[in-house]
């Protein structure tokens, strides 16, 4: 029973056991010495498992009396994860060393967050979903202060730990109504419980409170206050994972919990899935217009990108399922490469964040430029981006699932939105001249700059598969 159940788990074991191992190594011998090591070798084992994840038998799978499932939707996450925190580890690398950040507890601790995440996508049961969402979020709170000499470092991780706190709280207080009305923290159980118009005002409130408590990991309005703060103390490689990994996992938990134990009442939580998606998508828009650090630009624009992935899920559909999973492989994506030039961003050495600094960079960096250039306007959604493909999904699923308003706003918004991406190109191309950045010559940052805007452009092709697998993902979880 129990290696049937941890067969189910492999590759969770495998993280864990790996960490745990890697940190008893390390604290034993040479400690931070060992870890570039540490970092290629995480990196390494995280895409071997997303591509052991990709090619292992599909079906659908349950361990434990059903508290967790192995389907199609958690497989798609996880690949989305692994590789997404693969990436962030390498390209943070040389950054971390050159200014003494790299310590043996980084990489681990990003491998136990990754832990939780993939528990979290394939939580079935609300306990469940707890630990993964804790082991996650507590892991991310100490490498947001990685940088202790640095106010604003730990100035960062005590917002996200007191506010993270406070999610944990309205989390567990909506799990205790929703046990308290349905007499079981299963999923299977709940569903049951809450069939389409007999659904009672306990197991309402109840939902209510697990939804806030889910919006604060994906930095959804009005849960948002602690991102722009957070990404940027954070060191910039730490930002690049939150802006990452962690959003694909929250979106996936969100929509795990809506349709496998609330999927008979569609009805009574698409609105407020709705309305915050609406006001994501337009304080992000608005709210970045006045920012001049880039950190805190893609802070807003990471708010405003849930509100279109929260778009998808408000539809309630399977194609909504879809259209939010594609969204979410596309944006993490434009992220890294996006991470991956910001990284290279510095000015006699020390790191630089004024988008002012890149007036006329393009003259010096006429390659980075043009990639740069080419996720911006795949952030903007102008076509024939693959961003744009992303938001038509959404858009589109939004419409047929009865919220044609809703996709007008988020037209209207994503229009607001295009003026500080578009400002940056500015910046750019038509700049006035001032101080020279550095010529920064990262092989691995060049490459998944690169890379990703290359992606950004040939996917309009087949998208690489994801849509089908999206679409075969999203067919597991809605029935």
């Amino acid at each position: 029973m129990i290696q049937a159940d941890l067969t189910v788990i492999l590759p969770e074991v495998v993280l864990a056991v790996y960490a745990m191992l890697a940190l008893i190594v390390a604290v034993y011998t040479s400690k931070d010495r060992l870890a570039p090591t540490l970092v290629w070798t995480t990196g390494a084992l995280m895409a071997l498992l997303g591509l052991w994840i990709m090619t292992g038998p599909g079906g659908t799978r349950a361990a434990f009396g059903g508290m967790i499932l192995d389907d199609g939707f958690a497989r798609f996450a996880k690949v989305a994860i692994l590789f997404s925190a693969a990436a962030v580890l390498v390209m943070s690398q040389e950054y971390m060393s050159r200014r003494g950040l790299l310590r043996f507890e980084y990489p681990l601790l990003v491998t136990l967050a990754a832990v939780g995440m993939m528990v979290m996508v394939s939580a079935s049961d609300l306990m469940v979903l707890y630990m993964g969402l804790e082991l996650q979020s507590l892991a991310l709170y100490v490498v947001a202060a990685l940088r202790r000499d640095s106010v604003k470092s730990t100035e960062a991780g005590l917002k996200y730990f007191v506010l993270g706190a406070l999610s944990s709280g309205l989390l567990l207080y909506g799990a205790s109504l929703v046990y308290g009305y349905a007499g079981t923290t299963l999923f299977s159980g709940i569903i049951q419980t809450a069939q389409h118009g007999s659904v009672s005002v306990g197991l309402l409130f109840g939902l209510v409170f697990l939804i806030s408590g889910m919006a604060f990991k994906v930095s959804a309005v009005p849960f948002h206050m602690w991102t722009p703060d957070v990404y940027e103390g954070s060191p910039t490689p730490v930002t690049a994972f939150f802006a990452t990994a962690p959003k694909v996992a929250a979106m996936a938990l969100i929509a795990r919990v809506l349709h496998d134990a609330f999927g008979n009442a569609v009805a009574d939580w698409s609105q407020v899935i709705a309305l915050l998606s609406l006001l994501s998508m337009f304080l992000g828009a608005v709210a970045a217009i006045g920012q001049r650090d880039i950190k805190r630009l893609m802070a807003y624009s990471s708010i405003a990108h849930m509100g279109y992935a929260l778009m998808g899920l408000a539809a309630g559909t399977a194609f909504g399922v879809q259209s939010m999973l594609i969204y979410m492989a596309i944006y993490v994506t434009m992220n890294l490469g996006t991470f991956a030039f910001i990284l290279m961003m510095e000015k006699d050495g020390k790191p630089v964040t004024d988008i002012r600094a890149l007036n006329m960079y393009s003259k010096r960096e006429p390659g980075k430029a043009l990639a740069m250039l080419i996720l911006m306007f795949s952030m903007a959604g102008v076509p024939p981006m693959l961003g744009f493909f992303g938001k038509f999904y959404v858009l589109r699923a939004a419409y047929e699932g009865g919220l044609a308003w809703l996709a007008i706003a988020g037209v209207v918004a994503s229009v607001i939105a295009a003026f500080y991406y578009l400002r940056i190109v500015y910046y750019m191309y038509f700049g006035e001249e001032g101080e020279e950045l550095d010529t920064h010559s990262s092989p691995v940052l060049w490459v998944v700059l690169t890379g990703a805007a290359a992606m950004m452009l040939l996917g309009i092709v087949n998208m690489f598969g994801v849509e089908g697998a999206a679409a075969a993902a999203a067919a597991t979880l809605v029935n």
